[in-house]
């Protein structure tokens, strides 16, 4: 099918709205004789810098059935890792917020009538219950300095983070920390190594792919990197070293990629990097998923055994001053 018919045809069995208008804009553009990579480059919202590359370097060599192949398999193995994720945190993240609207309720509503009538008894309180007054009198007449400083402090840490120097201290953060830093390290070089390596194998340049690559790369810290290695490679400098020298890249990535450099298969090397940390991070997230669930219950558990035995304790030496 021409190119031209197939992006007609696409464009007619989308339903109508913002992407159905997009692609009956390509097609506009390549009808008037616009290149196809050229009609792409000029809605950036819908079709990032990675893709127009690939579908250049596609057009130029005459494959370009072949390179949207790969950039489908390369955005489904990408939408899936990230389904994985969420799915993963879904359930953690349900309980917290369900833990977090019961205790609300129980502080508000629940145990200011039980502490009603230990107050009145005029009896010097056990320190948990005298915690628990305090919460809960801060929460009922004071609940709208904690919501507007909650509010507050949430959108300057935003305006922060997205500073130069906040955005370089939370992905600095987000790598450097316990157990969740691993993954968050593997899920970006997981996505690094699979669109390397997929410019790569479609014939993108390798200095063009370093740049398409650091377009995709949300992470300062390794963004960083890879201008390093973006430098050494314009003086003739191999692709594995600086990559070392960054300290960022894991010895395996290097060797894989040094091995790729000497074989003449970085792409295909690229990939198998992808391939194993993808498989690492399905790995991590099950024991993260099932370290949480029992991390969880003890918190939840461990809260509400404190207003509980914040709350019967008056009633206990009530019970032995009547007895």
């Amino acid at each position: 099918m021409p190119l031209l018919r197939a992006l007609r045809t696409v464009s007619d069995q989308l339903d109508p709205g913002p992407l159905r208008d997009v692609f009956a804009a390509v097609a506009t553009d390549v009808e008037s004789g616009i290149k196809f990579s050229e009609a792409l480059a000029s809605h950036p919202r819908w079709f990032p810098s990675f893709y127009v590359n690939m579908v250049r370097a596609g057009e130029t060599g005459g494959i370009l059935d072949e390179i949207l192949k790969r950039l489908a398999e390369l955005l489904e193995k990408q939408s899936r890792l990230r389904d994985r994720v969420k799915s993963a945190l879904m359930y953690p993240a349900f309980v917290m917020v369900a833990a977090v609207g019961i205790l609300t309720v129980l502080i508000v509503f629940v145990v200011p009538t039980f502490l009603g009538m230990f107050t009145e008894l005029g009896s010097t309180l056990p320190l948990p219950t005298r915690i628990l007054v305090g919460v809960c009198t801060v929460a009922r007449a004071w609940w709208w300095v904690v919501l507007l400083l909650a509010v507050g402090g949430g959108a300057l840490l935003r305006m922060f983070l997205k500073t130069s120097t906040g955005q370089r201290l939370m992905d600095r953060g987000a790598l450097a920390a316990p157990v969740l830093g691993s993954l968050v390290e593997r899920l970006l070089i997981a996505r690094f190594a699979r669109t390397f390596s997929t410019l790569i194998a479609s014939g993108v340049p390798i200095l063009s792919a370093l740049e398409t690559v650091r377009a995709t790369v949300t992470n300062v810290v390794i963004d960083d990197a890879l201008q390093d290695v973006e430098r050494s490679l314009k003086v003739g400098e191999s692709l594995a070293r600086p990559m070392e020298l960054s300290g960022v890249f894991p010895p395996l990535v290097t060797r894989m990629v040094a091995l790729g450099e000497e074989t003449g298969q970085l792409d295909r090397m690229l990939m198998q990097v992808a391939d194993s940390y993808e498989e690492e991070v399905e790995v991590q997230l099950a024991g993260l998923t099932q370290l949480l669930e029992p991390l969880l219950i003890v918190f939840v558990g461990g809260v509400v055994g404190f207003i509980v035995i914040a709350m019967f304790l008056p009633l206990m030496s009530l019970t032995k001053l009547l007895g």
